[in-house]
């Protein structure tokens, strides 16, 4: 890419600084003063006519002030024509209506700030239900929507595919993920089905037919930010008669507490892209990153 240059927060600046690498252009870290009273500024250390923004959304409150702040230190420089945004993983995209009265949608207000200000956004297997194309949704900017299970079932083959084995979802969303790295691996797919009865609670029902008796099971979901859906899962799994589980998420949002109980209730390994840095990262994205931005018709999802 000619006059590029890719920015990014001190906290995404591992995978950032490989992205920019791969894509053969500048790294900047972008700055962020505290003022004494919690307020924040953010200090960009250059610009180009094409500058890409690299930012994941954990923890994603403060992070989002910060990145509208820099990008308008950016729309403010004549010298820069487009602003895009790279962000493996969005929040406040499963909240695609008012589930009760009073309540925000939030996946309108969040995709049209960002849709009104950046001329292209690269995302890795949004959490998605209801909508089916961002960019149908929220117009006005170029949304890239990839999805990892290239990479995945790349690193899983190289690692060699236990005879046997089962890639389960644990609900009706994530059959397409699921069906996806199956047909890449030609092995078997299922999925459970979900009943959310809160923030950490959730009923599961196995497909008609499931046998994963002596198996090896790979659970593999887009997210995972308490476990309790992989817990349970798990534990159902067992149940069965797996003979082995492991699982793969896109966006490892969990904590330490929460990654102990997956693994007490069967998950032997926990693995993830990383979208978010977190200590199960184990598939790098800037492979897939570069390409998309450097195909802008690149699209990854079905």
């Amino acid at each position: 890419m000619q006059e590029a240059l890719l920015l990014a927060f001190s906290e995404d600046q591992r995978p950032a600084s490989a992205l920019a690498q791969r894509l053969g252009i500048p790294f900047g870290e972008i700055g962020l003063h505290r003022f004494p009273d919690g307020e924040i500024c953010p200090r960009l250390p250059a610009s180009a006519t094409t500058t890409l923004i690299y930012r994941s959304f954990d923890q994603p409150n403060e992070k989002l002030l910060a990145l509208l702040l820099a990008h308008d230190a950016l729309a403010r420089n004549p010298q820069v024509k487009r602003v895009e945004l790279v962000a493996p993983y969005l929040p406040y995209l499963r909240q695609d209506i008012a589930f009760h009265a009073g309540e925000p949608v939030s996946q309108a207000v969040l995709c049209r700030l960002l849709a009104e200000r950046f001329t292209r956004i690269i995302t890795v297997d949004p959490h998605l239900h209801r909508t089916a194309d961002l960019g149908a949704a929220y117009p006005g900017t170029v949304w890239q929507v990839l999805s990892a299970q290239d990479v995945l079932a790349e690193a899983i083959a190289a690692g060699g595919t236990p005879p046997g084995l089962v890639i389960i979802g644990p609900d009706i969303e994530s059959t397409p993920l699921v069906e996806r790295l199956a047909k890449h691996l030609g092995c078997t797919a299922a999925t459970f089905t979900k009943e959310r009865k809160g923030d950490r609670q959730v009923h599961l029902d196995p497909p008609a037919g499931l046998d994963v008796a002596g198996r090896p099971v790979l659970i593999l979901d887009d997210i995972c930010s308490t476990g309790g859906t992989l817990a349970r899962l798990a534990m159902a799994l067992q149940s069965a008669g797996a003979g082995s589980i492991e699982a793969i998420v896109t966006h490892a949002l969990f904590d330490e507490a929460s990654g102990a109980r997956m693994r007490e209730a069967g998950i032997a390994r926990i693995r993830s892209t990383d979208s978010v840095r977190h200590p199960s990262n184990a598939f790098p994205l800037a492979g897939l990153l570069a390409e998309a931005i450097a195909n802008p018709s690149k699209r990854g999802c079905p």
